[in-house]
């Protein structure tokens, strides 16, 4: 994920502006091999119509590349949730590079299901990837596994009325023994009041296997 002119940009490098207004970008189709982690790569369709859910965000990327290059191995037995995945980045890149032996689950808003099901098809993962509707703070669907070993989340802290609404769906569907792998790009201040309330719940614990932490950590991703 380095670049050194304007037509290749560093991903990580996203201004502000997308968190406010996410209607400029048309609808488009990306294909991500991961800097070469995912052979054949994800097709990703973005579109902004439903929200800024819908766009491929740096905290995906990171996420998505420390798992395929360092966990594939330790995740292909387990039961796999997605939180907030908006187009399905991280969970459909797993499910593309990962031999999993389990069905693993991408959720999001309502609003989200049409392009989490079209990027599911364009990958051919119908079989291997469930796509459901899951509301933070409210109750866990049947469809949708609890006490799931890994939990996956991606720049889900944005909104801040929705920070406590987010942790309760963590603490209803996390175990004891469920691992959830988490990033986020820290925008403002609040963002930190967020891993405070987490601390308080879980076991956190910072990443140190991540060669690539340094960049990350520099563009303000934690």
């Amino acid at each position: 994920m380095t670049s050194s002119d304007d037509e290749n940009p560093n991903p990580l490098t996203i201004g502000e502006e997308f968190i406010q207004s996410p209607n400029h970008l048309p609808p488009t189709t990306s294909s991500i091999d991961f800097d070469g982690l995912l052979n054949p790569p994800l097709q990703l369709q973005q579109d902004l119509k439903e929200g800024c859910g819908g766009q491929l965000w740096p905290a995906g990327i990171v996420l998505a590349k420390y798992l395929l290059r360092t966990k594939r191995d330790e995740l292909k037995g387990k039961t796999i949730l997605e939180l907030g995945a908006g187009g399905g980045l991280v969970g459909l890149a797993l499910a593309l590079g990962t031999p999993l032996t389990h069905p693993l689950f991408i959720t999001d808003q309502a609003a989200m299901l049409p392009l989490m099901l079209q990027n599911m098809a364009l990958n051919c993962l119908s079989g291997r990837v469930h796509a459901a509707i899951l509301e933070w703070g409210g109750a866990v669907p049947p469809a949708v596994p609890t006490r799931p070993d890994v939990v996956l989340a991606a720049d889900c802290v944005y909104f801040e009325p929705a920070f406590a609404l987010l942790l309760e769906t963590m603490g209803r569907l996390m175990g004891p023994e469920t691992v959830c792998y988490f990033c986020f790009k820290k925008r403002r201040r609040a963002d930190g009041q967020f891993v405070k309330r987490a601390r308080k719940m879980f076991a956190v614990r910072d990443v140190g296997d991540d060669p690539e932490k340094g960049l990350w950590e520099r563009e303000g991703l934690f």
